[in-house]
Parts: C-alpha cells; sequence; structure tokens
C-alpha cells in the first residue's frame, strides 16, 4: 500500500483538497484499496478546524465530499509512516523538511513538480481563487497518480 500526505501551512484549504481530489481518483480507478491519502499542517493555526468553507463548495461542486476532515499538524513521525509527503508550496517544503529533521529518503515533493509545469498550487487563503486552486490540485493528483501507476512496485 501506498501512503501520501498531502502537506500546507493550515490544512483547511489546499491540502485537504488534494486529499480528498486523490481519494476520489484512486476510488475512480478502481485503486483505493493499494493507496492510504491524508492531509496536515505545518502550522499548529487551525488545528481542530473543519476544511474553510469555500474549499468544501469547491470540491461539493464535482462531487467530492470533505464531511468530518479538521485539521491536524504535521509530526516527525509523520515520514515514517509515510512514503510521499507532499507539499504545495516551497515554504511548505521549507517546513516539512525542517518537522522531519531533513529528507534523507527522498520523500518529500511539491505537488506540481510532477506536472508539466512545476510550481506552486494556487493559495486561495490569499487569492480567493478557488477555481486556480481546484485546476492545480486536479492537475498535479492526476499527474502523481500516473506517475505512481507508472513507477516499479516495491
Amino acid at each position: 500500500m501506498k501512503r501520501i500526505l498531502f502537506v500546507c501551512h493550515g490544512n483547511i484549504c489546499r491540502s485537504p483538497m488534494a486529499e480528498f481530489v486523490m481519494k476520489d481518483l484512486v476510488q475512480k480507478a478502481g485503486l483505493s484499496s493499494d493507496y492510504h491519502i491524508s492531509s496536515a499542517a505545518t502550522s499548529t493555526e487551525e488545528i481542530g478546524n473543519a476544511v474553510y468553507p469555500p474549499a468544501q463548495r469547491k470540491l461539493a461542486e464535482h462531487g467530492i465530499s470533505a464531511k468530518g476532515k479538521t485539521a491536524r499538524q504535521m509530526t516527525r513521525s509523520d515520514y515514517d509512516r509515510y512514503d510521499l509527503l507532499i507539499g504545495m508550496d516551497e515554504w511548505n517544503i521549507r517546513n516539512m523538511t525542517r518537522i522531519c529533521g531533513g529528507d534523507p529518503e527522498g520523500k518529500i515533493h511539491q505537488l506540481l513538480d510532477f506536472t508539466h509545469r512545476p510550481g506552486e498550487v494556487a493559495d486561495p487563503w490569499y487569492t480567493g481563487d478557488f477555481e486556480a486552486t481546484w485546476q492545480d490540485v486536479l492537475l498535479g493528483c492526476t499527474a502523481l497518480l500516473q506517475h505512481l501507476q507508472r513507477a516499479p512496485r516495491r
């Protein structure tokens, strides 16, 4: 089973969107039993809070629910628990690496690095543009799943 943790600053917008988009993609591909997918924050600011309502609405527009998800902070032990730790931007990557005490196994990546246009996932907390974030997350998760399906099994 491949274990994936999506990470952003607060775990109320981008990383839960990625978590539930990826769960939807693997479910539609009939691969749910092959993956464990979750999300977390690098900060403590939103711990215990539900997914931000505009992010929930954007997911719901596409038939995806984030019901029951509450923000949690990433821990050092997540590095051992997960095969991939996927951040949304460079700041996330720096904080993830700090929390984990480095990245000796090369598990930490940025989501859009799996696509034809590497870069940062638009942060709707600042932009207010949840559609742009949806497009980035869908592109990144689709490319990530394709990458994982091509990768040799361990």
